[in-house]
């Protein structure tokens, strides 16, 4: 029920104009409970006079509450038929809601919609906020992951797909995000990912920690479970989701990267903002310029070789030897540098190429190699009928005096076979 101070704050802001929904989010308190109290005279006293089913029962839910303010109300349901209620889970539900008997739990994240916020002043080139959006389903089948950064200040942001988390595709993820930003802010902050943060501690990773250098930028680290930290980029990633991804036709990840740099240039830095739009505020931020070369981070991935001894790698194939057909590869490039480098398990090298732009649909074949596969298909033709499926083949002679030297007995020379076929049949 709504207390003396809540009642008269609602008349107030009633009386100043304020709709019932305005006032609900203000008080925290549901629609139906303002409009209750604003029906007219009486309206409070009526509803606390008002009867319930949950009565006798009051008590025993405000200590369960105590005890775990994210008590399902199934379980509450079943504990309160155990002791006597004979109303259905529905009516249960309706009542806790219409009484409001669920305490707010105030160190919950699911309630910091209902708790005072604060706007944190960023001043511009201050801050770049990191973070990765994981793409469970995609057009062309694989989970992918997009690294987005945002720039605090003016919420400008760039992204990129990666195949993986690893430091090595968010090396080669950075510096096109910044490319694309205009150069790095004096700061960068990120959540607990792993790669930037060991996990289970408040510690840097060592590598992460020379990519910042390499950009000359300060790491800042989000304190645990508290997104809103980095609020700009948590904006961002529900934005681009929202407005781009859930109806985007793409078919690649070429495809989904190109229309996202378009979209992002086109669409997103072209939100209106106080003094004009999201442009035009990143165009004044002071940012510093960025290095000539990305982090000389490496990228592996384990492939399988196809068929026709070729190993897809961004939307492009490069061959390796025929031998090494249908086999697991690792493809590993340090970032910037044109060189690809297939290699076994094992570590052996078996091939090297110089990369093709990323998704630009190439076939990289050496001539060794394409002989190779020639020769290796050409002695694999033949013109023999494929083996008939259901003829009888019982075991030749040899196989039955291979039977019979396995149970230790001699064949005599010239003796007939006919001892051991009858063996044979018997084993």
């Amino acid at each position: 029920m709504l207390t003396q101070e809540d009642d008269v704050e609602i008349q107030a802001l009633a009386s100043r104009g304020w709709s019932i929904s305005a006032i609900a989010r203000h008080t925290g308190r549901d629609r139906k409970t303002i409009r209750s109290y604003l029906a007219g005279d009486g309206g409070a006293q009526q509803q606390e006079k008002r009867t319930s089913c949950l009565d006798p029962y009051r008590p025993y839910i405000a200590a369960r509450f105590e005890d775990d303010p994210h008590l399902l109300l199934s379980v509450l349901h079943r504990e309160l038929a155990a002791e006597g209620f004979d109303r259905g889970y529905s009516s249960l539900v309706k009542e806790v809601r219409r009484l409001e008997l669920r305490p707010i739990c105030p160190s919950c994240k699911h309630c910091r919609d209902k708790a005072p916020t604060v706007e944190i002043d960023h001043p511009p080139g201050e801050e770049i906020q990191w973070d990765w959006l994981e793409l469970e389903e995609t057009p062309w089948g694989q989970k992918a992951y997009v690294l987005v950064g945002a720039l605090s200040h003016s919420g400008r942001f760039r992204a990129v797909f990666c195949e993986q988390t690893t430091l090595g595709h968010l090396a080669a993820a950075i510096h096109p995000i910044l490319a694309g930003l205009g150069g790095t802010a004096r700061s960068w902050r990120v959540d607990r990912m792993a790669t930037a943060v060991i996990p289970g501690t408040d510690r840097l990773n060592p590598r992460f920690g020379e990519l910042a250098k390499h950009y000359g930028a300060d790491v800042a680290i989000c304190p645990p479970y508290r997104p809103q930290r980095k609020g700009v980029v948590e904006a961002a990633i529900k934005y681009l989701t929202r407005s781009w991804w859930r109806s985007a036709r793409v078919d690649t990840p070429s495809l989904a990267q190109g229309a996202l740099d378009r979209w992002c240039a086109d669409v997103a830095d072209r939100r209106r903002r106080d003094r004009g739009t999201v442009a035009g505020l990143a165009e004044e931020e002071p940012l510093r310029p960025l290095p000539p070369l990305p982090f000389p981070a490496r990228i592996e991935v384990e492939r399988v070789v196809s068929r026709s001894a070729l190993v897809a790698f961004e939307s492009n194939h490069y061959s390796v030897p025929a031998a090494y057909a249908r086999r697991r590869v690792i493809v590993s490039v340090a970032v910037g540098e044109p060189i690809l480098r297939i290699a076994t398990g094992a570590g052996e090298l078996i091939a090297t190429h110089r990369a093709a732009p990323a998704g630009a649909g190439q076939r990289v074949r050496t001539a060794t190699h394409a002989a190779g596969l020639e020769r290796a298909v050409l002695a694999a033709f033949t013109t023999k009928t494929p083996c008939r499926k259901k003829q009888n083949r019982p075991p030749g002679d040899r196989a039955l005096a291979e039977l019979a030297a396995l149970h230790g007995h001699d064949l005599p020379a010239g003796a007939s076979l006919d001892r051991y076929a009858e063996l044979a049949e018997a084993v």
